[in-house]
């Protein structure tokens, strides 16, 4: 009997060790010749509360550190990146920082990356009005100028203009050749893009010169998480005029054209479980070419909407040298600090650890 308790317990151990050894592992590229994408879900209930800041600022170091050994060439982030854009009395419950200080401490992180990788970033409903979208201010062109970034501006096509008739980074196209692989379009939309941004980005990634162009598009708002199905949003409760949301999306802009063939979003929170969010979905367009779109999002992750900011949960992208192979990694530079939340710093779920093709 004690012998069998013996090599029960033995086995445990084992099991035990390697469960701890895949989940401890420092993230490390598939094929060392790839090259990978970092994808930044919302920030706002980060830089809400002073005591989340370090934890964006935090993940923002790791990003740069680890810059090397994941060939990393790119950043990209959903948008909602401050809570509030213009309110300068927080309630103190919902946050404590007001919207300067919101939006200082997000280009505070980011400057972490100035001169060291390019970074292409959203603007989200939280970046527009006072609190929510009221209306088409943001703040976000004085805190992300075209100029702040030269790896950033030096992949700058073209901007299209604001609500304000202002060419700003909030709707703008980045050319990226990548190592290996096909060159890359990247279109930036602002939150629920108006229909001239609509017919912008149609003409631009339709250009002769473009059409062998593999097109990106990161825009906030575009699909809701597994738990609703990854169905585009059909509408949101925002009073902005002339505002195209995920289901018009799909159908003015994505599925007519021939090259616009992945979508990056955020902003969806169905519930505090991670399932909540997360979303993935492929789907033809006329041309009968997949259009991968992936959301993902934490930010009611580590405690709800007042809670740590989202568990400091990033996407690795890892684009392997056949060109066509993304393998999708989800890791917390957070939990992996310590050695006692490393064993939670990678999420293993078939929604969270998967590969896709670009083809």
């Amino acid at each position: 009997m004690k012998k069998v308790l013996f090599i029960f317990t033995f086995l445990g151990f084992l099991i035990s060790e390697g469960f701890a050894q895949q989940n401890d592992k420092s993230p490390e590229l598939n094929n060392p010749k790839s090259w990978s994408l970092i994808l930044i879900p919302d920030t706002q209930n980060y830089v809400k509360f002073e005591r989340n800041q370090p934890i964006l600022d935090m993940m923002m170091n790791w990003i740069k550190e680890n810059r090397k050994i994941l060939n990393t060439e790119l950043v990209l982030c959903v948008g909602d990146l401050v809570d509030q854009n213009n309110n300068a009395y927080p309630d103190g419950i919902k946050g404590d920082q007001t919207s300067t200080q919101q939006w200082k401490a997000v280009s505070r992180s980011f400057g972490k990356l100035d001169h060291q990788l390019p970074y292409i970033l959203s603007t989200g409903n939280h970046d527009y009005g006072m609190k929510n979208s009221e209306n088409r201010y943001t703040q976000f062109n004085s805190y992300f100028p075209v100029e702040r970034n030269p790896l950033t501006s030096a992949l700058l096509v073209e901007m299209a203009p604001n609500a304000f008739g202002i060419p700003t980074l909030e709707n703008a196209c980045y050319e990226f050749k990548p190592r290996h692989g096909q060159k890359l379009l990247i279109f930036s939309l602002e939150f629920a893009p108006r229909k001239a941004i609509i017919e912008w980005c149609k003409k631009l990634s339709s250009q002769p010169k473009y059409s062998n162009y593999f097109c990106i598009v990161l825009t906030h708002s575009f699909i809701r998480s597994m738990l609703k199905n990854n169905v585009p949003i059909d509408t949101e409760p925002y009073p902005l005029p002339d505002a195209t949301y995920g289901e018009q999306l799909w159908k003015q802009l994505l599925y007519p054209s021939d090259n616009l063939r992945l979508v990056f979003s955020g902003h969806v929170a169905d519930n505090d479980e991670h399932k909540g969010h997360v979303g993935f979905h492929r789907e033809k367009n006329a041309a009968g070419k997949t259009v991968t779109q992936m959301m993902f999002n934490a930010q009611r992750e580590g405690g709800g909407w007042n809670g740590n900011g989202g568990d400091g949960w990033l996407r690795i992208l890892e684009f392997l040298p056949d060109g066509k192979t993304v393998q999708v990694k989800t890791f917390s530079p957070l939990f992996a600090l310590s050695p006692a939340t490393q064993h939670l710093a990678w999420r293993t779920e078939s929604y969270d650890q998967f590969s896709f093709d670009l083809r």
